[in-house]
């Protein structure tokens, strides 16, 4: 009994937060982007990364979903050490998330339904009836019922990145991670992502981190922020602490990021 016990010690950290990340360090060559970085996620939060460009942030999204490994550092999700993972528990992990990146990242070559339904294709025995509904299912929850036939050179960015979206959702996955979900889109088509990633959030009750660098966007759908600076959290609290701060280097930041929006 005792032997077990300690087997789940080592193995399975108990912890309060969804995910954990505890001294996270990560190098390329001689470049050290992350240098120490310290951040919790709380279940159902949508939690916003901001810093410079370069600063490291869509880097930290890859560690979280075991993409890369850190040279040095712990991660959890839901008390899991992702670092320790092997490629087979990295596989289960990755169910649990959905991830939207930067460039949508839609496969050319195939019509809108192909490109939502991939993933149950790919890895699930659902029959193709029980694949279109779901596709459908999704393609209605980001507001593009209908399109399963369009292919992408059809659509508009904006449209790409509800596509790239629905196909995130496929899964229903308990996390969303979001990769620039605004950069490349006008103003309007921006708010309209924001007010759908709000509604995925409360409709869905899933955990959100977003990384962006549209200061508009952390003050529409953050609950929490955090900006890396210098490969560390610099800054960890709720949006309104954001504004009211009198810390020079955030407000530098939001000078400049404000200024080419």
């Amino acid at each position: 009994m005792n032997l077990f016990l300690e087997f789940i010690k080592v193995n399975y950290i108990s912890s309060d937060y969804m995910i954990e990340i505890k001294n996270l360090k990560k190098s390329f060559g001689d470049k050290q982007v992350l240098r120490g970085i310290n951040l919790t996620v709380n279940k159902g939060e949508t939690m916003v990364i901001i810093g410079r460009s370069g600063c490291g942030k869509s880097v930290l999204l890859k560690h979280i979903v075991g993409l890369l490994k850190p040279d040095e550092g712990e991660l959890y999700v839901e008390g899991q050490d992702v670092v320790k993972m092997k490629r087979k528990e990295l596989y289960e992990l990755r169910k649990k998330f959905g991830f939207l990146f930067q460039g949508s990242a839609l496969f050319d070559s195939m019509t809108v339904g192909e490109n939502v339904g991939l993933y149950l294709t790919e890895n699930t025995k659902m029959t193709k009836s029980e694949i279109s509904a779901v596709v459908a299912e999704k393609l209605e929850l980001v507001g593009l019922p209908g399109t399963e036939n369009l292919m992408p050179s059809d659509l508009s960015g904006g449209m790409k990145k509800r596509v790239a979206l629905a196909r995130a959702l496929a899964s229903n996955p308990e996390y969303i991670l979001y990769d620039e979900p605004t950069t490349g889109l006008d103003p309007v088509m921006s708010d309209n992502i924001d007010d759908l990633i709000k509604e995925l959030s409360e409709k869905l009750h899933v955990t959100s981190i977003v990384v962006t660098h549209d200061i508009f966007s952390v003050y529409s759908v953050a609950s929490r922020v955090a900006m890396v600076e210098n490969g560390i959290i610099y800054f960890d609290g709720k949006p309104e602490e954001l504004t009211q701060t009198d810390d020079e280097v955030i407000r530098n930041f939001l000078k400049r990021t404000e200024k080419h929006l």
